[in-house]
């Protein structure tokens, strides 16, 4: 049977209990309450600072949360040590845990450290033509494990963004010009001053053909068969395909008009009767 003088102690064992804990419990409260409004500000503070230094949205959106995951981290670990739980057990366990799921997700991991570096040093944007990772087409969206592209089909392609990182990128809307380069054949009996002025004539009046730089027309090779021209021409990204296929249709139909010959592949075959 308890006594007076037990309940007694108990209830001052209580009373110091509460007393004590309640205040490290009322601390960790504020310290988890004040620290999540502060990193809040922090990371809205620091997304306005990348937005106004002009970084790409994607990159921004990224830092951004882990910008504020690290920070809440933080006070978290902060206000369980107020409570005086052994914070350096916890780090221990995540750490471990941590590797083991990095070494089950090494390949997804490998996308996210492309994905930094893709959104660090930007080779290529939302809406920009690329070839990469063995893809060919327009970027519709940029991710964290992944890189959409959209061929000219209208296909969806979805490529690890290690296998972009891994392999050259050519980035087709980089620039504002782009030059088109086309090879054209003569035969070796058209007249070959009427077909480099016609050439000229057909660059020069073409309104999307930009005047500086200079078309350029000239011989490049004697051929087997044919005597070869090369043609360049600059334009502007925006209209290189367009201008690209209405060029080739051009001058064929004008050397019909003008008489000059494009030869087909062919071999003279000399038979000595001897």
């Amino acid at each position: 049977m308890f006594n007076s003088h037990d309940y007694t102690k108990y209830i001052d064992m209580a009373v110091n209990y509460v007393s004590e804990y309640s205040f490290k419990v009322f601390g960790a409260l504020a310290i988890f309450i004040i620290g999540r409004w502060a990193a809040h500000k922090i990371t809205a503070v620091s997304k306005k600072l990348m937005i106004k230094s002009k970084l790409d949205k994607t990159l921004v959106e990224f830092s951004e949360s882990i910008v504020y995951f690290i920070l809440l981290l933080a006070v978290i670990m902060a206000a369980l040590n107020t409570l005086g739980v052994a914070t350096t057990s916890i780090v221990a366990v995540f750490g471990a845990v941590g590797l083991a799921v990095g070494l089950a997700l090494k390949d997804s991991l490998s996308n996210i450290g492309a994905a930094v570096l893709i959104m660090m040093f930007r080779p290529f944007k939302i809406g920009d033509v690329i070839d990469a990772g063995g893809a060919h087409g327009t970027v519709e969206d940029i991710n964290l494990f992944s890189t959409t592209i959209s061929p000219v089909d209208n296909r969806t392609i979805i490529v690890p963004n290690s296998r972009i990182i891994a392999a050259n990128i050519t980035n087709f809307s980089k620039k504002e010009q782009r030059r088109i380069d086309h090879i054209i054949g003569i035969g070796y009996d058209a007249d070959l001053k009427l077909a480099k002025s016609v050439l000229l004539e057909i660059l020069g009046n073409n309104e999307r053909i930009l005047k500086e730089p200079a078309p350029f027309v000239g011989v490049s090779e004697l051929g087997e068969s044919s005597v070869n021209f090369t043609v360049r021409a600059w334009v502007k990204t925006d209209d290189f395909g367009e201008v690209n296929f209405a060029l080739l249709e051009e001058i064929k139909l004008t050397f019909d008009e003008k008489g000059i010959t494009i030869p087909y592949p062919q071999m003279d075959i000399h038979i000595n009767n001897d």
